[in-house]
């Protein structure tokens, strides 16, 4: 999916809204677990339900890959629905990948040949070499960790060289010469709140993956008034606030009320870029 497709869906759909599949199954609901794969049935019904409010879900690979090869047989099920049957929506692969170039590139053919999702969050500790091989695939993003939400953030990310500027920047500024903003993306967490004005200062024009809106405690609201720009630029994922929004029978019921109620903040947001 290019960047043009994706924003005629963000606008159709009047939703930027990205699902986060961040499936325990210490989490779902105790009748999932009666399923011969209950981490595929679990999605499946999420999925379904929350289609129509999204425009991109996010399966996290820690939550499949703790099963051993049964937990990837569950993710490779559910990227292969949502190719088959939800071919819109943008996949990505919440792998937090990033090595020496070589590795790299064994990492690119997994998700991009193997799996074929559309992108893969990667982390930039290592350098360009570490980035590029994932950025020769036609197609395909890379979404770059730039500033994220956790507390452990600020021991890297907002440290400053001699000059004032500060990790995550140097990170926006030297990646953009490596990628464009038509193949890569950046993870900035809700939470950062008015630091989406730095982050547009050196990435003005590139999507944001925007992590931590529900049950992280991001304000959409905050996020839209620094980082939304003419063609929305912003992918904002919601996981536990959705997913796990109900364990009851009624859950994917209820995952689809939280979904939509994001979806209609979301309409609002966009109405303003009209």
């Amino acid at each position: 999916m290019n960047r043009q497709q994706l924003v005629e869906q963000i606008f159709a759909k009047k939703s930027f809204l990205c699902v986060g599949l961040d499936t325990d199954l210490k989490k779902v609901p105790a009748h999932i677990l009666k399923e011969e794969d209950p981490i595929f049935a679990f999605n499946k019904q999420i999925i379904d339900a929350t289609a129509p409010y999204c425009v991109s879900y996010k399966p996290n690979l820690a939550f499949y890959e703790a099963f051993g090869v049964k937990g990837l047989i569950s993710f490779e099920k559910t990227v292969s629905y949502l190719k088959e049957q939800y071919p819109n929506h943008f996949i990505i692969a919440d792998a937090k990948r990033g090595d020496i170039g070589n590795t790299s590139a064994m990492y690119a053919r997994t998700f991009f040949d193997e799996y074929d999702v559309d992108s893969l969050t990667v982390a930039p500790y290592m350098g360009e070499d570490s980035v590029s091989p994932f950025l020769t695939y036609e197609g395909k993003w890379v979404i770059l960790l730039a500033l994220t939400s956790n507390k452990g953030s600020h021991d890297f990310q907002l440290t400053e060289d001699k000059e004032g500027q500060r990790l995550f920047e140097k990170v926006l500024e030297k990646s953009q010469q490596w990628g464009t903003s038509e193949n890569m993306m950046y993870v900035v967490g809700a939470t950062q709140g008015k630091m989406f004005e730095d982050i547009r200062r050196v990435a003005p024009n590139h999507f944001l993956l925007v992590p931590g809106v529900g049950a992280q405690g991001g304000s959409l609201q905050e996020v839209c008034k620094y980082g939304m720009i003419k063609d929305c630029g912003l992918l904002v994922n919601s996981s536990r606030g959705i997913i796990y929004a109900s364990n009851g029978e009624d859950f994917a019921q209820v995952a689809a009320e939280k979904a939509k109620e994001l979806q209609e903040q979301m309409a609002v947001e966009l109405a303003k870029l009209v």
